[in-house]
């Protein structure tokens, strides 16, 4: 098993590829570059039957290493490692240092594997990969390259990406969150994070675990706080990782303006603007005064009393009045 890191910063601590698998990801491969090739050549014979024999001779030399050496060197150095034998075994090319493989891997390993595959049936690099401890065939030595396994078969099968964390421990966990001082932390390792929890469900349960314990470790020692205990390593950096990308946020939205809309001046309606129809409620009734028997009565007696007539001068009808 590998403890490599990626040059995508990922930590590998993935198993090394076998003879098997490794045999048939290069079988895809040849097939796949062979079937190209005579394709290739017979559109050539059909579009130009006139080639003489040393005209044909050279250009079929050149497509077959064409597609025998330079394409592939051109695919693994494109796809960093991985090439379509490779990809649909999930295997993957990295340096011995655990980086991605450049140019020069790519071409040494082409120009080797030219010689020891095609050339020698094979038998090199068969011998070489039973005896290498790493399953490494001449390539990959002289290249200084090494070939692992990325997806591990029923890996993430029965058990939960990011075990949940019980409502205490999350209290907890957000003071220590807020306190953290994340401009320390290189980019390096947020992609590492990152990597590491979108392929937590392909790994195996026990490398997964030792890996998220060397990614908390790299925080820490960046961060200067400690891990809360009784914190899973996967759920504190998903909760590390949750709360940089949230910083970021709010320092994006505090420099575009963006925030809660807040109300200025008064509001003031069109008056205009007609508003939704709303059905008339009920016509409110007079209110009616409650009067006790005691009020009822004494009323009854004050309309029945006899009123006192008014007196009121008489007026003549002319505009002379007598002196009284």
């Amino acid at each position: 098993m590998s403890d490599l890191v990626t040059g995508e910063a990922v930590v590998l601590g993935l198993r090394a590829a076998k003879l098997p698998s490794r045999a048939l990801a290069i079988a895809l491969d040849l097939l796949v570059q062979v079937v190209t090739l005579i394709v290739t050549l017979i559109a050539l014979a059909t579009l130009a039957p006139d080639l003489d024999d040393a005209a044909a001779a050279a250009i079929s030399l050149g497509l077959m290493v064409f597609y025998l050496v330079a394409l592939p060197i051109l695919v693994e150095t494109l796809s960093h490692g991985r090439s379509l034998g490779k990809l649909a075994l999930g295997l993957r090319v990295v340096r011995s240092d655990g980086g991605p493989v450049r140019f020069r891997h790519s071409l040494v390993r082409g120009l080797v594997g030219f010689v020891e595959i095609i050339f020698f049936s094979g038998i090199p690099a068969v011998i070489t990969s039973l005896v290498d401890s790493q399953g490494r065939r001449l390539g990959d030595i002289f290249s200084g390259s090494l070939v692992v396994r990325e997806r591990v078969p029923g890996a993430g099968r029965g058990r939960e990406a990011l075990p949940a964390l019980p409502p205490q421990l999350m209290n907890a966990l957000g003071g220590e969150l807020v306190a953290l001082d994340l401009s320390a932390v290189p980019d390096g390792l947020w992609l590492a994070i990152r990597q590491y929890l979108a392929r937590l469900g392909e790994l195996d349960p026990a490398v997964a675990l030792g890996m998220a314990q060397r990614l908390v470790g790299d925080v820490v020692s960046h961060t200067g706080h400690t891990a809360p205990y009784g914190v899973h390593p996967a759920s504190y950096l998903g909760a590390v990782l949750a709360e940089r990308q949230r910083r970021e946020w709010a320092r994006a939205a505090g420099a575009q303006g963006i925030g809660a809309p807040q109300p200025q001046g008064p509001y003031r309606q069109d008056p205009y603007q007609q508003g939704p129809y709303q059905q008339p409620g009920p016509v409110p009734m007079p209110p009616v005064e409650r009067v006790d028997a005691a009020g009822a009565a004494e009323a009854a007696v004050r309309d029945q009393a006899p009123q006192a007539p008014t007196h009121q001068p008489p007026q003549a009808d002319g505009g002379f009045a007598p002196p009284a």
